[in-house]
């Protein structure tokens, strides 16, 4: 399997690669994935020791914890980030019991407001701002802490994000709900969490929008060589027991990302391609063993660089998320399934780039595999399934 994986790598990476296929990538007005979701597991942080000291700081992870269903793992709880140069107007985020893209029957419902942010009103319902400004540690970065009202300072309390709250190059803060987490355990509802921290679910529920109102204008600051993401604005999801633990650890099993826990990037600027170009991207082993490249569509979103956008994800109830952007975005209390399909098909299919996921099933993780690893998996096709999903690709560029 891992040579057939390989195979499949290494002629995707060839096609994908190539000068002709690279000149025909375009902007869209939607990313479309389809077959979202997967049976497998991560492993997450059940203990941290030592945090002050690199040469002693230990991380242990506990008993595989399993995933399924359609989303899967972006079915668990999410915090939402953010990096400059960006400022946030709005945020929202829904849940609907039901909903199918492009299915206004019966079977879809309304999706239902459980989170708000409005800058110029300074209204804020169900939201934590927080960032990476807390305890430092050598070995597994800075913890969380509540954010001050510009974002990028620490506080002691909860803030609301101020009106002018523009962040630039490599800040970067987050939002979680305002519902506390239980006592830090790898057992309990929050997983095992860093000591000190302010500890906050994220947005949970299988079927979910987040929307947003944002800008992110042309990074002013001209000494680039002194940013790590220069001019690379983002919006994206971690699972929430990332950043309670770790966001950027130097040791793997210091957080639960690198076992393939979840990310999904929804607007972001990508190191080595266009500054102007917003790609989306999974960041899980749903049929990927490179989980830092993830599973990303050649397409891209368009950088409005001197005005506001408006859009966001929406994950529909039979596997399929869209990563968005239209002027039509409503951020009301509630959203009927019609107006919410209205709005996605109000963008022509020919601005949309649909991508299908693999379809893979998990099998149980054997004795010998390494604890830190990513989830076991047996993949339903062959490899011809694959080697013509790669083609299918490039042909979709040719046929631009």
């Amino acid at each position: 399997m891992a040579m057939i994986k390989n195979v499949i790598a290494a002629t995707a990476a060839a096609l994908m690669c190539g000068s002709l296929v690279e000149a025909e990538v375009r902007g869209y007005d939607m990313i479309e994935f389809s077959n979202v979701g997967f049976t497998g597991s991560y492993t997450p942080v059940k203990k941290m020791s030592n945090l002050d000291n690199n040469s002693t700081c230990k991380c242990e992870v506990g008993d595989r914890t399993w995933f399924q269903g359609d989303n899967a793992p972006l079915n668990e709880h999410l915090s939402v980030h953010f990096r400059g140069p960006l400022s946030l107007e709005k945020f929202a985020f829904y849940t609907s019991p039901n909903f199918v893209i492009n299915d206004n029957s019966s079977n879809s419902q309304s999706w239902n407001r459980s989170a708000f942010y409005d800058a110029s009103a300074q209204t804020a319902d169900n939201v934590t701002f927080m960032n990476n400004q807390g305890a430092d540690s050598p070995c597994v970065g800075k913890a969380l802490s509540y954010a001050s009202d510009n974002g990028t300072s620490s506080a002691s309390s909860p803030n609301v994000l101020k009106a002018d709250n523009y962040v630039s190059s490599d800040q970067e803060y987050s939002i979680f709900s305002t519902v506390k987490c239980p006592k830090s355990g790898v057992k309990n509802g929050c997983g095992y969490y860093r000591d000190g921290i302010p500890a906050f679910y994220g947005f949970g529920g299988e079927t979910k929008m987040f929307l947003f109102e944002f800008k992110m204008p042309t990074e002013t600051q001209s000494n680039s060589s002194s940013f790590e993401f220069y001019d690379m604005p983002a919006i994206w999801l971690l699972n929430d027991k990332i950043p309670r633990t770790s966001q950027y650890p130097i040791n793997a099993n210091c957080s639960c990302w690198s076992s393939g826990c979840g990310e999904f990037d929804i607007f972001e600027v990508m190191n080595g391609t266009e500054r102007n170009h917003l790609y989306s991207t999974f960041h899980t082993y749903q049929g990927i063993e490179d989980l830092g490249t993830g599973i990303q569509s050649y397409g891209y979103i368009p950088r409005d660089t001197k005005g506001t956008m408006m859009g966001g994800v929406i994950f529909d109830s039979n596997g399929n998320t869209v990563s968005f952007i239209s002027n039509s975005t409503s951020f009301d209390q509630t959203l009927s399934p019609s107006a919410v399909n209205s709005l996605l098909r109000a963008i022509p299919s020919n601005e949309t780039y649909s991508t299908k996921l693999m379809s893979i099933s998990g099998v149980a993780p054997s004795s010998s595999k390494s604890k830190s690893s990513g989830a076991a998996l047996s993949v339903d096709q062959g490899i011809w399934y694959y080697v013509f999903t790669a083609f299918t690709a490039v042909a979709h560029f040719l046929l631009i």
